[in-house]
């Protein structure tokens, strides 16, 4: 189902568009939640913190996925917004291409830095092992991961969120019953988790494909080519500043898992559970930034300006409305939310988690007013604004996290985190208001 983003009621657009994005985001958060309390209640902590200290290195990979499909999605908008289909088809046929040769190459690399990456992490002798063999398993399945995420991205720019929702269900409940399988009645170990993750990545990346490639042959329009070297260009230079952008993101979390692996296997599991949860809250509202990114995307194709800033306020406010009841429950309960993924036995682990759910989401209303003006510098293609604001935030987060823990700890290293959210709010906004995103133009 498409869906034109340029008319009708914003908030009630916006809402109807990023419901199906926030249940994608829940299924696919919480089946990453289950890997973790499947590995830390069924095998022992010493599994969750594999699991946990690997992560950091596949979100590089996830990183450029969701670039690539933040570049295609804003381009194939931007053409859906101002009615250009035999454009549209072909940003969307060269997006898939694109995706599929960035996706081999990182399964090729992700195979050759597997262990030096996790020797320079400083990786536990304990759970060395199960790390990497963990890490070699999901790197195998990396084609179908950016295969799903480009078509994610080209779904929403016709305005249908709905359709990778699905696709997301069915992947998330056959991840979590093959972990199931594989680790509760197999006794399979850590490698099975990055199995079944693997198995399904691959059912929700072909039938995305499937599915998306039936519905553009579908699509009225004049003959267009399947591949258009110009418009690989677009979408490679529109997808390098959030490839860049997101790929940051990664190498900020290698840093603080290098900081945090030096405190030990509990800390890192409880670090493991902790940023698990908070990954799932950001997501959330992050689900809302996408919606107003590709609802800036149309609107910007067809010249709405006022439409763009409506939007803006309406998602501060429903992303505002989400995260209190979250917030809550991280803070109140979060010693109960710790021991999903471990025993009692684990209290260093269950605490260190704890602290972490103490510090950060309190600030969670700071994030979301600069995810919310980043989504609209996105969507105007001002990416030189967005990564700015962006790396501002997460480098200093390395050197904060870096200079607190001499003076708390590891919780100085949580403390990082609201420090930086700020400073990053303050630039986004900034940005926003200074009004150079409008004259951002891209060639429709």
């Amino acid at each position: 189902m498409t869906r034109d983003l340029t008319v009708g009621s914003p908030p009630k657009i916006l809402v109807q568009f990023a419901l199906p994005l926030m249940g994608s985001v829940a299924f696919q958060q919480l089946y990453s939640i289950m890997d973790g309390i499947i590995a830390g209640r069924c095998i022992n902590a010493d599994a969750l913190a594999a699991v946990g200290a690997s992560y950091p290195i596949t979100m590089i990979f996830t990183a450029i996925a969701l670039g690539l499909n933040s570049g295609g999605m804003v381009l194939c908008s931007q053409k859906f917004g101002a009615r250009q289909m035999e454009e549209f088809k072909t940003a969307s046929y060269t997006s898939i291409i694109t995706a599929v040769l960035f996706g081999v190459i990182a399964m090729v690399v992700g195979f050759v830095i597997c262990n030096p990456m996790m020797t320079l992490l400083n990786t536990p002798a304990n759970i060395y092992a199960d790390s990497a063999a963990y890490l070699r398993i999901y790197c195998a399945g990396l084609i179908f991961v950016f295969l799903y995420n480009i078509c994610n991205g080209i779904f929403s720019s016709m305005g249908d969120s709905m359709t990778p929702f699905l696709l997301l269900v069915v992947s998330s409940v056959s991840n979590i019953a093959l972990d199931a399988l594989f680790v509760m009645a197999f006794h399979w170990g850590v490698p099975s988790v990055a199995l079944a993750t693997l198995i399904a990545q691959a059912i929700g990346g072909v039938w995305a494909i499937v599915i998306l490639i039936k519905r553009l042959r579908k699509m009225h329009s004049e003959m267009t080519p399947f591949f258009s070297a110009e418009m690989f260009k677009k979408v490679v230079l529109v997808s390098i500043p959030s490839i860049l952008q997101q790929s940051f993101v990664s190498v900020c979390n290698l840093f603080i898992q290098r900081y945090v692996n030096g405190y030990g296997s509990a800390v890192i599991a409880g670090y493991s559970a902790a940023i698990k949860l908070n990954t799932f809250a950001i997501m959330l509202f992050g689900s809302l930034s996408n919606a107003l990114t590709t609802f800036s995307a149309q609107n910007f194709g067809a010249r709405k300006m006022e439409r763009i800033r409506q939007g803006l306020r309406y998602g501060i406010l429903l992303s505002l409305i989400l995260i209190v009841p979250v917030t809550l429950l991280y803070v109140l309960a979060g010693d109960h939310l710790m021991m999903l993924f471990m025993t009692s036995a684990n209290d260093e682990a269950v605490h260190t988690g704890q602290l972490f759910l103490w510090i950060a989401p309190p600030f969670y209303f700071v994030l979301v007013v600069k995810v919310m003006h980043d989504a609209v510098l996105r969507g105007a293609a001002a990416m030189k604004t967005f990564m700015i604001s962006t790396f501002a935030d997460l480098f200093l987060r390395i050197i904060l996290a870096y200079w607190f823990q001499f003076y708390w700890g590891s919780t100085g290293i949580w403390l990082a985190w609201p420090f930086t959210w700020g400073i990053g709010m303050v630039i986004a906004v900034g940005f926003y208001r200074q009004g150079g995103w409008k004259k951002k133009h891209m060639n429709l």
